[in-house]
C-alpha cells in the first residue's frame, strides 16, 4: 500500500522532471512558497506604498487620487518637534513620543532582567530545567491571553487590589492613571517576552569555554571581575542580538497593550502601531493614506534595526 502510494506521488514529479530537467526541479518546490510570499508580503507592501502616496477615503486603489509625498509632509509638519501640540498631526507625534519612552524603559529593563535571569539559570541548581521552562512559558502564550490575565489582575476589582484592600490598603487605579498604566504596559511586555531573550543569552553563556572559568578560579579572581572580564565580553554578540531584537519588538508593540489599556487613559499608552491601526480602520473616517505613510516611516526604522541585527550577527561569527 505504501509503495503504491509512493509511486502515485512520484509519478507527477517524474513527469515534471522529464519535461523541465533536473536542474529546474528546485524551482518547482520553491514556487508555492514564493507565491505565498508574493501574495501576503510583496503585494501588501506595494499596496501600502500606493496608499501612502494617494489620498481620500476610498478603499479601491484605482479610486484614490495620487498626491505624491503629501501624506508624509502632513505627518512631518511640526513647528517644534519637541512640542507635540505644534504638530499638524499631534496624535501621530504623541504616539511617537509614547513609543520612544516605552522602548527606552522596556528594552533596558528587559535586557537587564534577561541577563540576570540567564546568569542565575546557568548555574548548577536544583530543578534548573523546571525553572527554565517557567521563564520561557509566557512566550508560548497568545498576547491576547497575556493581556487578559494581567487585566484580570490589575482592574479595580482585580486580584492585586483585592490583596491591597485585604492588607488595609486602598484600591489603586492601575489602568486608569497615566503613570501607572504606562508602568504596567512595560511590566507586562517584559514579562511576556523576556523568556525568549533569556534563551538567547543562555545559549551564549553555555558556549563560553569552561576552561576560562577554571583558570580564573585557580588564580583566585573575584566573581565580579570574572563576570566583567570573561563573561560579559564573550556574551556581547548575544547581547547585541538581544538588544536589536528587543528594539524591533518594542517598536512594534500593539496587541497585548491594546487589549490591556486600549491606549488609555486618554492617549497615555497609545503607541505608534495603535495609531496606524486606529487611523486606518477604527475611526469614523478611514484615513488610509496617513496610516500607510506612518507605517512606511516605522518600516524604515525597523529596516535600520534589522540591518544592525545582521551586522551584529556577522560580527559574532567572526
Amino acid at each position: 500500500m505504501r509503495a503504491a502510494l509512493a509511486r502515485l506521488i512520484d509519478w507527477p514529479f517524474e513527469a515534471l522532471q522529464r519535461a523541465l530537467g533536473a536542474a529546474r526541479m528546485p524551482y518547482v518546490f520553491v514556487l508555492p512558497n514564493l507565491l505565498v510570499f508574493g501574495i501576503f508580503v510583496v503585494l501588501p507592501m506595494l499596496l501600502n506604498i500606493w496608499y501612502a502616496t494617494t489620498s481620500g477615503a476610498e478603499l479601491m486603489p484605482g479610486q484614490r487620487p495620487f498626491t505624491g509625498l503629501a501624506n508624509f509632509a502632513e505627518l512631518l509638519d511640526c513647528g517644534n518637534y519637541l512640542n507635540v501640540a505644534s504638530c499638524r498631526q499631534d496624535r501621530f507625534w504623541r504616539s511617537v513620543d509614547n513609543t520612544l519612552w516605552f522602548v527606552a524603559f522596556q528594552v533596558i529593563t528587559m535586557v537587564v532582567l534577561s541577563l540576570i535571569t540567564a546568569l542565575v539559570l546557568n548555574r548548577k541548581m536544583a530543578l534548573r530545567g523546571f525553572f527554565r521552562a517557567v521563564f520561557f512559558y509566557p512566550v508560548l502564550l497568545s498576547p491576547v491571553v497575556v493581556a487578559l490575565i494581567w487585566k484580570w489582575i490589575l482592574q479595580p476589582d482585580g486580584v492585586l487590589n483585592a490583596i491591597l484592600v485585604a492588607n488595609g490598603g486602598q484600591r489603586v487605579p492601575f489602568l486608569l492613571d497615566p503613570s501607572w498604566s504606562f508602568f504596567w504596559t512595560v511590566v507586562v511586555s517584559v514579562w511576556a517576552h523576556m523568556g525568549f531573550y533569556v534563551l538567547i543569552l543562555l545559549a551564549g553563556l553555555q558556549a563560553i569555554p569552561p576552561d576560562l572559568y577554571e583558570a580564573a578560579a585557580m588564580d583566585g579572581t573575584p566573581q565580579w571581575r570574572v563576570f566583567w572580564r570573561i563573561t560579559l565580553p564573550l556574551l556581547m554578540p548575544n547581547m547585541a542580538v538581544v538588544l536589536v531584537l528587543g528594539l524591533i519588538r518594542a517598536v512594534q508593540a500593539f496587541d497585548e497593550i491594546y487589549v490591556l489599556t486600549g491606549g488609555g487613559p486618554g492617549t497615555a499608552t497609545q503607541y505608534i502601531v495603535q495609531y496606524i491601526y486606529e487611523t486606518a480602520f477604527a475611526g469614523q473616517v478611514h484615513i488610509m493614506g496617513l496610516a500607510a505613510a506612518a507605517s512606511m516611516l516605522v518600516g524604515g526604522v525597523l529596516l535600520v534595526l534589522t540591518l544592525l541585527q545582521l551586522l551584529a550577527s556577522a560580527r559574532a561569527k567572526q
